[in-house]
């Protein structure tokens, strides 16, 4: 079957070009050219509409509506971090169980890997629009069911609050690749990668304002807090007031989620789902093919299906891709998360921790974890934002695992001879190149270097591979920092220099995996599929026709 007879019986656009919903950044823009017969000419116009459109308010507002889901990703994450301060003096008397801390944290990660694998596979299957919103709404559901948990003989603490914590982490993990690929079908060319490092800027902003939250809890309970100390115990109204405080710093946490909802619901369907597949989830544009006469093309059009997936992937020039961008992030967020176990140990070092009153320990650990932000990682995301575009994609990937090996070797090899403030400047240099690259660039690669019908499953599965990367770092690696430290009479962290040593080699290793990924810059996401997953670009198939059709009216359209 030819593709000119495909275009006359409707076989290559046969949706609905009218979406519902959309009146905010993710525009409805097939629905513009719903007037177009020709199937081809619309989705060129349509496509061309997304792809050459400058950078303006409809793009803030997209970086806005999407990044507020990583904003209150991050915001999660951070505050559990900071609330176990207050916890541990309410059911534990100061001093939490290790075990019961690893738990605490790790469940959010267990849920994660649930949602990215789950809702990335389900948004290839049902579609974007309409899944795109229920992620956000798991988080505020569990967010508010955390908050409003309470102490009882009939029922475990830990086990309910980490189960929610879990159904969090689901809804998190959904976040990762729904607003990834969604950034990237309705972004800019040219620009795409800006945006796309915007939104997942947010998670600094979620970090900023889990510490400034904190920190305002904290000075407004001090009068609770002040008369007490680690000997003294936490008692009263001490305990009551830490109660208050980590209900209040995780329940604000759905705050931006709230808002957001309402525009996440109400997207227009992504215009390249659309266009590529039908209600079923079948591929409709056709793939693997050579285009060189319009009327002599063969059709092959593969079923999206787990069949067709292990084929697609399974042959190296197309599976190499997703084993870098899945490798990539599984190293990157081994050292990423255990840097983040050690962050007390850094807090020593700028005199933020180990005051003994508990209203200044709390005061001080907000602030020296918004320091530590401040300094590394909000310039990191706002820099890889800047010349993603410019740069490129793989050699930021590349270059900041080579710059992390090397800090993290300094780190580990000259931990007992570069001091506390030698510590404190690797620390925060590291936590700049771990988002000014790989952090980044694994977030925005897979949302831009997988076919349409599998763009959220590969996006998943890579995100995935991260947070088993950040699981192995909590529960395994990061464990070995107190490795034979009782035994041999030495104090906790007597091995950490060798567990630095051990994040030196997995960023080492990024380096590799780093070579399999493809350089995405400045080019559509149409022209990426036709390069290294070699299906046809129809809209060059279609703008070759418009410019032989119309030569004199594509001219007009170059100089508009």
């Amino acid at each position: 079957m030819s593709l000119s007879s495909d275009i006359e019986q409707g076989h290559i656009h046969t949706a609905k070009v009218s979406q519902s919903g959309g009146k905010t950044a993710f525009k409805d823009y097939l629905g513009k050219f719903a007037d177009v017969e020709d199937p081809l000419e619309r989705r060129r116009l349509a496509l061309e509409e997304i792809d050459k459109a400058g950078f303006g308010w409809t793009q803030v507002k997209m970086i806005m509506i999407a990044g507020v889901g990583f904003m209150t990703d991050s915001y999660d994450i951070f505050a559990i971090n900071l609330s176990v301060n207050f916890l541990q003096w309410v059911y534990w008397n100061g001093t939490i169980p290790d075990s019961t801390n690893t738990l605490i944290k790790v469940a959010t990660s267990v849920g994660t890997v649930i949602g990215q694998v789950g809702f990335g596979t389900v948004a290839d299957i049902v579609g974007r629009k309409k899944i795109y919103g229920l992620e956000l709404a798991i988080m505020i559901f569990a967010t508010i069911a955390q908050v409003v948990l309470g102490e009882s003989p009939a029922i475990n603490f830990v086990a309910i609050f980490s189960s929610l914590r879990i159904l969090m982490g689901i809804g998190i993990g959904g976040d990762y690749p729904l607003s990834s690929i969604i950034s990237s079908e309705f972004s800019t060319t040219k620009w795409r990668g800006a945006i796309m490092a915007a939104v997942f800027s947010n998670q600094g902003l979620g970090q900023i304002f889990a510490g400034v939250v904190a920190m305002i809890c904290v000075a407004g309970y001090k009068n609770d807090l002040i008369d007490y100390t680690k000997d003294t115990g936490c008692h009263g109204p001490c305990v009551k007031a830490c109660d208050q405080m980590w209900r209040i710093v995780i329940g604000f946490g759905c705050v931006p989620g709230c808002i957001a909802l309402y525009y996440r619901l109400t997207i227009a369907e992504s215009p390249r789902y659309t266009l590529d597949m039908d209600e079923e989830g079948n591929l409709k544009k056709p793939a693997n093919a050579e285009v060189e006469d319009l009327n002599e093309v063969q059709i092959e059009v593969p079923k999206a299906s787990f069949k067709d997936f292990v084929r697609h992937f399974g042959q190296w020039k197309y599976g190499k891709i997703l084993l870098g961008t899945a490798g990539s992030w599984f190293m990157l967020d081994v050292a990423y998360y255990g840097l983040g176990l050690n962050t007390t140990t850094i807090l020593q070092a700028i005199g933020y921790a180990g005051d003994n009153n508990i209203y200044w320990n709390f005061y001080n650990s907000a602030a020296g974890n918004l320091i530590l932000v401040c300094a590394g990682s909000l310039p990191g995301y706002w820099f890889a934002a800047a010349t993603i575009d410019t740069v490129g994609r793989k050699p930021l990937q590349i270059i900041g695992f080579i710059i992390l090996t090397i800090i993290l070797c300094i780190m580990g090899f000259g931990y007992h001879k570069i001091g506390e403030k030698g510590l404190l400047a690797c620390f925060v240099l590291a936590q700049f190149f771990e988002n000014f690259g790989p952090n980044t660039t694994t977030f925005v690669v897979p949302g831009e270097s997988f076919p349409t019908r599998y763009r959220s499953t590969a996006h998943g599965l890579s995100a995935a591979s991260g947070k088993v990367g950040a699981i192995i770092a909590q529960t395994c690696i990061g464990t070995l920092q107190n490795h034979n430290c009782a035994r041999d009479g030495k104090k906790k962290g007597c091995w950490l220099n060798h567990v630095l040593e051990i994040f030196a080699l997995f960023m080492l290793l990024g380096v590799f995996t780093s070579l399999l990924i493809p350089e995405t810059k400045r080019k559509t996401l149409e022209e990426i599929c036709e390069k290294y997953h070699d299906e046809v670009d129809l809209t060059t198939v279609a703008r070759d026709r418009f410019v032989k059709e119309e030569p004199q009216e594509y001219d007009s359209d170059l100089k508009q």
